[in-house]
């Protein structure tokens, strides 16, 4: 089944077009606990993941908390169809994250974004693998300044494929412009697995983000839903 992606909705702003990627099971959750890596208990037949590597080939930048590079590991490149790889730009608070990660090897660009309380040496140490550091705010990466440098770095379209926490501070914003969820055929239950979507969460109707389905199809039997911003 051959399907192609495509961004159709840009908007005359001053951030990317966000569009947040992220598989789920039936029951909303995107792992088995907080710290057990997703690919691992949700591992995606080729086919899926081909589709998937397809998406980030359409965009300029993909972003993951530092969460997931701790538990996942991921390269966050495009291995499985024609594309060049997007910037990686990973919001990090303590700069609490491996040297050894993936996404300091040289197959792609990395932007750490962090606080100014991070530790000076671990910058350096960053640095000097050829990855850029930005400051983006006190004692928390401000998500929305975020954006807006990315925007003035040239990066027009940033795909993100999590975790919960991060997925919260976007909708939170309301900068989602797009979702494409990957439904996997499972259930996990249970109060400790982490759901698509956490944080405070809102507290009634009126207030929550709102999303038009827009496609949906079948790939080996795991469920694929776009939904856009109005």
């Amino acid at each position: 089944m051959h399907i192609t992606f495509k961004i159709t909705k840009y908007k005359v702003m001053d951030r990317p077009y966000v569009a947040i990627v992220s598989g789920a099971t039936i029951d909303g959750k995107i792992s088995l606990g907080r710290n057990v890596s997703a690919k691992e208990c949700m591992p995606l037949p080729e086919d899926v993941q081909k589709y998937l590597h397809s998406i980030r080939a359409k965009f300029d930048a993909i972003m993951v908390g530092c969460n997931t590079i701790r538990t996942d590991n991921p390269h966050l490149t495009v291995r499985l169809c024609e594309g060049k790889n997007p910037i990686r730009v990973i919001p990090c608070t303590k700069l609490d994250l491996p040297l050894t990660s993936n996404i300091f090897k040289k197959d792609a660009h990395t932007i750490i974004a962090t606080t100014e309380e991070a530790p000076k040496e671990k910058v350096e140490e960053i640095k000097s693998l050829g990855v850029d550091v930005l400051y983006v705010g006190k004692e928390k990466v401000e998500i929305g300044r975020l954006l807006g440098l990315l925007w003035k770095r040239g990066i027009k379209s940033l795909l993100v494929e999590g975790g919960s926490r991060l997925n919260w501070e976007l909708i939170k914003l309301k900068v989602v412009d797009e979702i494409v969820l990957f439904i996997h055929p499972l259930i996990f239950g249970g109060e400790r697995a982490p759901s698509l979507v956490e944080g405070e969460g809102f507290s009634n109707y009126s207030e929550a983000a709102k999303f038009q389905l827009t496609n949906f199809f079948a790939i080996d039997g795991f469920l694929i839903s776009h939904w856009k911003s109005p």
